[in-house]
């Protein structure tokens, strides 16, 4: 029994202003050639499909073509619901695409046999059972109550978890052992199960939201039931478990935040124990999913920007590397080869480490990047370590207007030193000037709804 294991796609990501469709649409059409490549029987997606409940038009379109590609390769299909999904909006296609061997688990079961599936062969034949669990809501596992202490919550959270997954694992290994005795075989088929969550010791990334309540965001690995394979998804990066081989998460497909643009991606390749062969260990391979969306991260000052980015092209042109056997040459990416277009620009991320504001820190940058593909997508600061904003001791948030907040922060952004008045910055720099007449505007509209735009500026003039 042949499964692979991926989570995380978060189709409809708007990054920065950019939007993800084109390079989600070449990783689907690389799933599928992956799934009728290495003949998988399964594909299990441990949630968030979608990175928003209401997803855009164009995610739910490349959704539904590729579940309709799946369903012409034979695989059976299993997706379940993330901390990022809509309950609803997956359960909406949930009796239809039931009829064409796709299983969409979602929200709360109407008991827990409805969550038992059975895994079967290109023939047809069952040849594992799966007990589906998706991303676990805290209100569907149990009631507040009031004067409870956060670690209690935490407590009882945590135990209602563990007893969803004990009690799921008991009824998928009940149903192992009957089909066994109705094959005729001694040895139990192989329980898979699935989860949305973070365990103790994950490696997250900045894309990961928090979810559960304080600490219980890190569910104790050896919590966990004793089966064969656990799929597990909600971590962006591939990894064991508590250094287990048969507990997983996958990572996700793509890149989804800066942080995660240099790490390899995969996907799972798991072979699960044959109940009637004589080797009957777990094998588990990661797939590296090719990068259809270039991205990097550089730090440092402009002169160091500059050597970076000089690195990484030359880095990139340089790729093909040792000649193979039939004299010619190849390059060391082979699966996980870079895929993109070569008109794919590649975006940037910049984070400059200066001492004082660069006024014409724009047209440096754009020189920087001059005749080389690159799109800059993000442009921050490095925020000093020690820097703090200036206050009285005896100073308290109540007293202060949103004004003088708005002033204090862009002072301490800017490096602007002197009075805290909007003369002294505004002496500073133009660009500071600007920054306070747009949110002098904005705070107008907020707190004064009927001025319209045209008020406002006669306002400040004036």
């Amino acid at each position: 029994m042949r499964i692979l294991h991926t989570s995380d796609w978060h189709l409809g990501q708007h990054f920065y202003g950019k939007s993800r469709e084109k390079e989600q649409e070449a990783f689907l059409n690389w799933m599928v050639g992956q799934v009728q490549s290495r003949q998988a029987d399964a594909l299990i997606v441990a949630g968030d499909l979608f990175d928003t409940g209401a997803p855009p038009s164009y995610a739910r379109r490349l959704y539904n073509r590729f579940i309709t590609r799946m369903v012409q390769t034979g695989c059976q299909l299993i997706l379940l619901a993330g901390n990022h999904d809509s309950v609803a909006v997956l359960n909406e296609s949930t009796e239809l695409l039931a009829c064409l061997n796709v299983h969409i688990i979602a929200g709360k079961p109407a008991s827990l046999s409805d969550r038992i599936i059975y895994l079967k062969n290109k023939a047809g034949e069952p040849a594992a059972i799966l007990a589906a669990i998706p991303f676990l809501r805290p209100r569907d596992l149990l009631l507040s109550q009031s004067g409870q202490a956060i670690s209690e919550k935490q407590r009882n959270l945590q135990l209602e978890i563990s007893q969803h997954y004990q009690g799921l694992y008991q009824l998928a290994s009940e149903e192992a052992r009957k089909l066994a005795d109705q094959q005729g075989q001694d040895k139990p088929f192989p329980v898979v199960m699935t989860g949305h969550l973070t365990t103790v010791g994950a490696k997250s990334s900045d894309s990961v939201r928090d979810i559960y309540i304080g600490s219980l965001e890190a569910f104790p690995a050896n919590q966990f039931p004793a089966a064969d394979y656990i799929a597990l998804g909600h971590i962006h990066s591939s990894q064991k478990v508590a250094g287990t081989e048969h507990i997983r998460y996958s990572g996700s497909p793509i890149a989804l935040s800066f942080d995660e643009a240099a790490k390899q991606k995969s996907i799972l390749c798991v072979d699960l124990p044959e109940y009637d062969a004589a080797e009957t260990g777990l094998k588990v391979q990661p797939v590296p999913v090719p990068v259809f969306q270039p991205m990097l991260s550089l730090k440092g000052d402009l002169a160091s920007l500059e050597q970076q980015l000089e690195k990484y092209f030359h880095d990139q042109s340089n790729i093909i590397s040792e000649p193979d056997h039939h004299g010619g040459k190849k390059t060391v990416r082979e699966e996980g080869e870079n895929n993109e277009d070569s008109s794919t620009l590649l975006w940037l991320d910049i984070e400059l480490k200066s001492q004082g504001y660069l006024s014409d820190l724009q047209p440096r940058i754009e020189a920087i990047c001059q005749g080389k593909p690159v799109e800059v997508v993000l442009i921050r600061r490095e925020k000093s370590p020690t820097r703090t904003l200036k206050h009285s001791g005896n100073e308290q948030l109540h007293e202060l207007t949103a004004k003088d907040v708005f002033l204090r922060r862009l002072q301490a952004d800017m490096d602007i030193n002197g009075p805290e008045k909007t003369e002294a910055i505004s002496d500073k720099t133009l660009d500071a000037d600007r920054i306070i007449q747009h949110f002098d505007t904005v705070l107008d509209k907020i707190t004064r709804p009927g001025l319209t735009s045209e008020d406002s500026s006669e306002e400040q003039t004036s």
